[in-house]
């Protein structure tokens, strides 16, 4: 039976500084190249059928170091949209806005044009279609199942938004879901039931 892996992309230095990147294409640290090296030596067990990326660079460049045949980009994988807030580190809207959290709170419009912003339940949306498309591909006994596991190279909101719709949860139930840089989690089933056998494992651990 396959599942499917979650790889959040290498660190970048937006991601080292805690700066929220969205749509903004920040390429990855030398430290964030390392480590996709080691999440896919700790892939090199499992027998992969299929992989896909975001269309970032930093994502697609964590699947090629990770060695990985991608089959192309989704941009339905793409980061949470993030407003007005693209860039800016939690500390910084938050001496605007004390208290201010992204999972209850959302982002503000961006400069038009630029980055519209999403809130968390469009961003479950988009997480929906995907499941929709690689769920059947997984799927015990399932048409169309193919030999092995699916790959899914993202971004950590998105990817823990995605782990709260596969299990059935509101998209804002990813807040619960921690997830760091190169971490690999692994979304499968129990008894045909969704389940999440693997999370936010440290591959330099």
């Amino acid at each position: 039976m396959g599942e499917i892996i979650l790889l959040r992309h290498g660190q970048t230095q937006w991601s080292k500084e805690g700066r929220h990147t969205g749509r903004t294409d920040v390429p990855l640290t030398a430290e964030g190249e390392a480590r996709a090296l080691t999440a896919g030596e700790a892939l090199s067990g499992r027998k992969i059928a299929a992989a896909w990326t975001s269309p970032a660079l930093r994502a697609r460049r964590t699947a090629q170091l990770a060695g990985l045949s991608v089959q192309g980009t989704d941009p339905d994988l793409w980061e949470w949209d993030y407003g007005g807030y693209e860039g800016r580190t939690t500390a910084e809207i938050q001496a605007e806005r004390p208290g201010w959290y992204l999972w209850d709170d959302g982002v503000v419009p961006g400069r038009p044009g630029a980055f519209p912003g999403e809130t968390v339940e469009q961003v479950g949306e988009r997480c929906d279609r995907v499941i929709a498309r690689v769920r059947p591909l997984v799927q015990p006994d399932a048409p169309g199942a193919v030999d092995g596991d699916v790959v899914l190279v993202a971004h950590g909101h998105l990817l823990r938004v995605l782990a709260a719709r596969w299990l059935g949860l509101p998209a804002r139930a990813g807040a619960y879901f921690l997830l760091g840089t190169a971490a690999l989690c692994a979304l499968g089933f129990e008894h045909a039931r969704p389940g999440i056998s693997l999370w936010n494992q440290d591959t330099c651990a």
